[in-house]
């Protein structure tokens, strides 16, 4: 029997039987007949899978079967069809109140997640420290006339550590390079970091993120990645893209991933710490907030010796003082504000001034670490560091005719502070409120190419830095390019054309 007689003869069957077949058969006859008649359908499948598996669709105890669903899909698949989503209701996430804009999306979201999962350790140790700095922060915030929410960008900084170094030699809570933190007046040589200093660290951060503000025309996304990324970068990549929207500049190539991800970054470190216990952080061991008395050292004191006249121990005023190097105050620094602990005060004072100032400090020795070269004997390095072979040995664990080569030696240093480059500075005498822009010469840069891409007369350019107009600009220098007045709050150029 041929194919088509075996369809003919099929279909006359079933025909019959629905003539003699109960009315409330029909609709499970009905999907077999449709698939019989259907253009170009096999009517015989010869693989393991029936084409009669519809049919019927009732289960052994003769219940009517479970409609399958029409299709399946995860919300994400939901949303992202475009379709009708009135009937899906997701939570909202009530944004706290803040200084700041806020902003919640998917690059913030990633953040709030990663704070609570696989960064909760490293975020709970930031949350209990920040309740020892945070009070004192944002009182020099709000001193300076800025948003006190800005305390959290010490929090993705440093974790609110003042020891705190990046690979990039950035120190402290606010993670200053020294060449940032000279310029808003921190000292920095071999005896003290004031980038470490909670307090002068803070007033400086104040001032460089009230300069970043103005020069971003009031917008804090743009500001704090700068403060990241330095001004040139977010300068440029505004200028790239034509647009002053960060978050349209971060879908970009320009900025790197740490500057793309700083201020979401930010601002999922500051929802979660104005309400921790939202987000999971119930258990946190807070640590009490800062407190202190500052007396000022007329000279060079040692910290022993001002831990025991304030009643407390060395390590105590270490850590109220993690800007010290050593063991004592530094030098060249008249009226230094040490901190001790609170309530000392009137007996520090009282004790100090019984104390000569010849027996107030006791000088010592420093050292440092010297990889020996190839041809280095004991000899050679004591020379160089002006001490003995006995001395270097003694020091070492070595005897005077050990072999060095590719040892690394401990050595004494030189104990000197270069008053015009490491001591106290004199204070600019520029007027107060005045800020600068810099940039950094590159090669092929001249005058008249930088007064052009810069909009700045080649005039100012050589008053600002005490150039030259017929000489060559070296590379690698740090110029002045703009300049900034504060009036009212508002960052205002100075007049650039002459």
């Amino acid at each position: 029997m041929n194919r088509h007689n075996v369809l003919t003869y099929i279909f006359m069957l079933i025909t019959g039987l629905l003539y003699a077949a109960p009315t409330a058969a029909m609709e499970s006859i009905q999907p077999l007949l449709a698939e019989l008649t259907r253009p170009n359908t096999m009517a015989l499948e010869t693989t393991g899978s029936s084409a009669l598996a519809p049919f019927g669709n009732q289960n052994s105890a003769g219940h009517e079967a479970v409609a399958a669903p029409s299709a399946i899909f995860s919300l994400e698949e939901l949303r992202a069809s475009g379709e009708d989503e009135s009937e899906l209701e997701l939570p909202d996430t009530d944004l706290p109140i803040s200084d700041i804009p806020l902003t919640l999306n998917s690059k913030v979201e990633y953040f709030l997640s990663y704070f609570q999962t696989s960064g909760k350790v490293p975020f709970s140790k930031w949350l209990s420290r920040s309740t020892r700095y945070i009070p004192m922060m944002k009182d020099i915030l709000k001193r300076e006339g800025m948003p006190e929410d800005l305390v959290y960008v010490a929090m993705i900084e440093s974790g609110f550590q003042m020891h705190a170094k990046s690979w990039a030699n950035a120190v402290g809570p606010w993670q200053f390079i020294s060449e940032t933190g000279r310029r808003y007046d921190l000292r920095i040589d071999q005896w003290i970091d004031e980038r470490k200093n909670p307090v002068k660290a803070t007033t400086a951060a104040a001032l460089y993120l009230k300069e970043l503000y103005g020069m971003f025309k009031g917008d804090w996304y743009l500001a704090t990645a700068g403060y990241n990324a330095g001004e040139n970068k977010i300068l440029r990549a505004i200028s790239m893209y034509n647009t002053n929207d960060f978050w349209e500049i971060s879908r970009g190539s320009y900025l790197k991933p740490e500057t793309k991800e700083y201020v979401p970054k930010l601002l999922a470190a500051a929802i979660i710490a104005k309400d921790p216990a939202r987000y999971g952080f119930t258990d946190i061991a807070y640590l009490t907030p800062i407190e202190y008395d500052t007396v000022s050292i007329p000279s060079r004191t040692n910290l022993d010796l001002a831990a025991k006249l304030s009643g407390t121990t060395y390590e105590v005023l270490k850590e109220l003082n993690p800007d010290l190097r050593h063991w004592c105050t530094p030098p060249n620094y008249p009226d230094y504000l040490l901190k001790i602990p609170k309530g000392s005060k009137q007996q520090f004072e009282a004790e100090y001034i019984k104390v000569p100032e010849d027996q107030r400090f006791t000088d010592r020795i420093l050292y440092s670490r010297y990889q020996v070269r190839k041809r280095d004997s004991l000899k050679s390095v004591a020379r160089r560091f002006k001490t003995t072979p006995a001395t270097l040995a003694e020091i070492n664990g070595l005897n005077t005719k050990s072999r060095i080569a590719g040892k690394t030696l401990i050595v004494p240093v030189k104990q000197t502070v270069d008053f015009s480059h490491e001591g106290r500075v004199a204070k600019s005498t520029s007027a107060k409120g005045e800020y600068a822009k810099y940039y950094t010469i590159k090669s092929g840069d001249t005058l008249t190419s930088l007064s052009k891409r810069f909009n700045v007369s080649t005039k100012l350019l050589s008053a600002w830095n005490n150039l030259k107009t017929k000489i060559a600009l070296k590379p690698g220098r740090r110029i002045i390019i703009a300049k900034f007045t504060e009036i009212n709050g508002e960052m205002i150029p100075a007049t650039s054309k002459s």
